[in-house]
């Protein structure tokens, strides 16, 4: 029976984790480059100050960030990465309203993946304001904005497994932040 054994089992362990891990240290260094590029490369702003923290809190290692600046600074040149937040409101099955925030480096691509991911899966995307309106924006224990849903609705026991699948492959999508649904 290979693949049963102890060495294995913790070999597909380790393997997931870094991906997380990976998947991480990738959307920390999206955000410190955007918010490196809006300020110009300046390390007394704010927001990339709190970007920074965010990146640390997170174990990034200090190398990683000092390249995501690097990368968004106006000095570097033509190496500036041209990262940019997105925003995509869709519907899932059983029509739970979806809030789908990510950073990418091209927008087309990401909305094309993130289309197809929807319709192989009972989801559709909305346009702007489609599904925004359920949810509010607040700030949470860490002082970072996020989508709470204000309208909830029952989903049917049917469609549960396919929303949560559903969700899944979007999270599990290099370009996505978070996904934020009014599931009850």
């Amino acid at each position: 029976m290979s693949g049963h054994n102890k060495w294995s089992q913790i070999k597909h362990q380790k393997g997931a984790e870094d991906a997380k891990k990976s998947k991480l240290y990738s959307m920390m260094g999206r955000l410190v480059t955007i918010q490196a590029r809006l300020a110009g490369g300046d390390m007394s702003s704010p927001a990339l100050r709190a970007a920074i923290e965010k990146a640390r809190k997170a174990n990034v290692t200090t190398d990683v960030i000092e390249r995501a600046v690097g990368r968004g600074s106006p000095s570097t040149g033509s190496g500036q990465a041209a990262f940019e937040e997105v925003l995509y409101e869709a519907y899932g099955p059983g029509g739970v309203a979806l809030v789908i925030e990510g950073i990418t480096d091209s927008r087309n691509r990401t909305s094309n993946e993130i289309k197809r991911i929807l319709a192989d899966n009972g989801g559709s995307l909305g346009g702007p304001g489609a599904t925004t309106w359920a949810f509010a924006r607040q700030k949470d224990a860490e002082g970072n904005m996020t989508w709470e849903a204000t309208t909830k609705i029952p989903v049917p026991e049917s469609e549960q497994p396919k929303l949560g699948a559903l969700i899944d492959l979007l999270e599990n999508h290099d370009d996505i932040k978070t996904v934020t649904d009014n599931a009850e």
